[in-house]
């Protein structure tokens, strides 16, 4: 089982950015793909962004492509999400899992396997 752990949340304003960090202990995160997934009071969990085991693929959700980047750091067995030009729409908290996925929609196939306790982001004047 894989223990991870997210931080660098915050509280923004709108144009800011952030970069949240999902680091691991139990097992080496190179042989995972990991989702970053978020929720939002009162709204349902989404998936945002995924980086896979194999090549390094990432995927993200439409909303924040452009924005966001994924990436991880083998040394330091943890991966990053750059979060730039953060918005309102952006405020949930930030959970991320090793995860399954679905070749033919890896994004929105995700199924998560070992979850972080989340990071809170919020982006308000």
């Amino acid at each position: 089982q894989v223990q991870l752990v997210e931080s660098g949340g915050g509280l923004v304003q709108p144009g800011g950015s952030l970069r949240l960090s999902c680091a691991a202990s139990g097992s080496t995160l190179d042989s995972h793909s990991i989702g970053w997934f978020r929720q939002a009071p009162g709204r349902g969990r989404e998936g945002v962004s995924l980086i896979t085991s194999m090549n390094d693929r990432t995927y993200f959700l439409g909303s924040v492509k452009g924005r966001f980047t994924i990436s991880r750091d083998n040394a330091v067995n943890t991966v990053y999400l750059q979060m730039n030009n953060l918005q309102p729409e952006d405020t949930a908290v930030y959970y991320c899992a090793t995860v399954h996925y679905g070749e033919y929609a890896p994004l929105t196939t995700m199924v998560p396997r070992d979850w972080g306790s989340g990071a809170q982001v919020t982006v308000a004047l």
